[in-house]
């Protein structure tokens, strides 16, 4: 049988791939789409967004809880665990079904089944109904990661548990341990914490959310451990013993090994590429620790062959991954995208408080020889915050002391996974102190701490 002919192949459909599908399609180009298992990939089915309706009924949990200080009364507050994730799974198929139609809308032929990519042009798609032959000029790998696992902590599904175990629970955790404190592992924590599960969460770094500035890290902790979990870093867990309802956890750190006693495990280390069973050795795809090396537009020095998302590196964030792949659509319908800067891509944990960075930490800005000024602001310093009953949390924003240039945002507290755009707006803009100063802020709002923090970094702070 004849291949099938298309100008564009996108193997996978997460936020990388069904984006840059899209935009390939609305440029006039003729495209397919293979997905082995749901459209809208993890993200939208294992990922970002069940997770965030999870957490939301834990946060509602946590507000019921102090209805007394807003001058309401609730009585009886419990939860049912079967009906947050039902909620959940709700959430994520209407969205999976949107794909569908967008799919539908934008003409783009879909494919259910297993990519390999024969030799440069050409994919074969094994479905349950057999095999399909594609051929295109251009090719765009969007098949994502996986969560890494690590010898002898591996998941069972049972007692230890990956991100997707954690979504659709068999049970509710008594005793969890937690494996990693990126921003998978915090949001766990977070929600079964918040559900009443006795946490503790072990980091192998010198401090939890270790990606953010150590001042954010070290507030962060501060606000899990009054919270109630039990933070260890420096910590590794060499080895889990396993038993009916119980597992034993060696735990390492400067000081020896200790042993604790666990009902569930939730292993949160990192992830790794879905390289294998493309046929990319074949082709000479460079690989690198299970990711696709790729030049700055996403090319992976095959001609023809393109990776965007999580499977072509950090950062590993979906948002990250759909701007690539719009960059991609247009170069392959021949236009001149600008290149992803990964320095302006925030970065969000919907952790309780919420956490959301771009840019540079003040340590690695003076790493690369910046003389710096810092400015900081404070969530007690801010109406709006203190009518919100959520006076807990802090801005920090880091400047290039010569030109006034942005170099990096860091917030933990209410809302700022909404708030820190404003910074990656101004960075895009490539915004000094200057403008970020003249800009008008409206009040009362929480954006006004944005501004304060801005003026505190050059000595002009007016509400602290």
């Amino acid at each position: 049988m004849a291949a099938l002919t298309f100008d564009v192949i996108v193997i996978g459909s997460g936020p990388g791939g069904y984006v840059a599908a899209i935009r390939a399609a609305q440029l006039g180009l003729k495209v397919a789409i293979i997905e082995r298992e749901n459209l809208g990939g993890i993200c939208l089915n294992w990922g970002c967004i069940p997770t965030k309706a999870m957490l939301r009924s834990a946060e509602v949990f946590h507000l019921m809880h102090r209805a007394k200080e807003f001058g309401l009364g609730a009585t009886g507050i419990s939860f049912d665990l079967d009906a947050v994730v039902a909620r959940s799974r709700g959430v994520a198929k209407q969205l999976s079904g949107g794909i569908g139609h967008l799919m539908k809308k934008n003409k783009i032929t879909v494919f259910m089944g297993v990519a390999t990519v024969v030799k440069p042009g050409v994919v074969s798609v094994k479905g349950d109904k057999g095999t399909d032959d594609l051929s295109a000029k251009s090719i765009v790998l969007a098949t994502g990661a996986r969560a890494r696992e690590l010898p002898g902590l591996e998941a069972d599904g049972d007692l230890v548990w990956t991100y997707r175990h954690a979504l659709q629970p068999k049970r509710m955790p008594k005793k969890l341990l937690v494996i990693g404190s990126g921003a998978i592992g915090i949001e766990f924590a977070s929600f079964f914490n918040t559900l009443g599960a006795d946490t503790t969460v072990v980091e192998v770094m010198d401090r939890v959310l270790p990606v953010e500035d150590a001042e954010i890290s070290a507030f962060a902790r501060k606000a899990f451990v009054k919270q109630g979990m039990k933070i260890l870093e420096k910590t590794t867990v060499k080895k889990l013993d396993r038993s009916p309802g119980k597992v034993v956890a060696h735990l390492e750190s400067a000081s020896g090994t200790v042993t604790a006693e666990f009902d569930t495990v939730i292993s949160a280390v990192g992830i790794v590429g879905n390289v294998e069973g493309l046929g990319l050795e074949a082709l000479g795809v460079k690989i690198d620790r299970t990711h696709v090396v790729t030049d700055e537009f996403c090319r992976t020095g095959v001609p023809g062959l393109y990776a965007i998302g999580d499977i072509a590196g950090a950062p590993w964030l979906a948002h990250k991954a759909s701007h690539e792949g719009v960059m991609v659509a247009e170069l392959i319908a021949g236009g001149h995208p600008h290149p992803i800067k990964p320095g302006s891509i925030a970065g969000c944990t919907y952790c309780q408080p919420q956490v959301a960075s771009v840019g540079m930490t003040e340590a690695k800005a003076k790493e690369a020889g910046f003389e710096v000024k810092v400015g900081r602001f404070p969530f007690i310093g801010n109406g709006k915050a203190i009518a919100l009953g959520e006076a807990e949390g802090m801005i920090k924003t880091v400047f290039d002391a010569k030109t006034g240039e942005l170099l990096g945002a860091h917030m933990i507290g209410a809302e700022v996974t909404e708030l820190i755009q404003g910074y990656v707006i101004g960075r895009t803009l490539e915004t000094t102190e200057a403008e970020l100063m003249e800009t008008v802020f409206p009040h009362p709002t929480l954006s006004e701490m944005m501004h304060e923090s801005v003026l505190d970094a050059y000595g002009r702070a007016l509400h602290i």
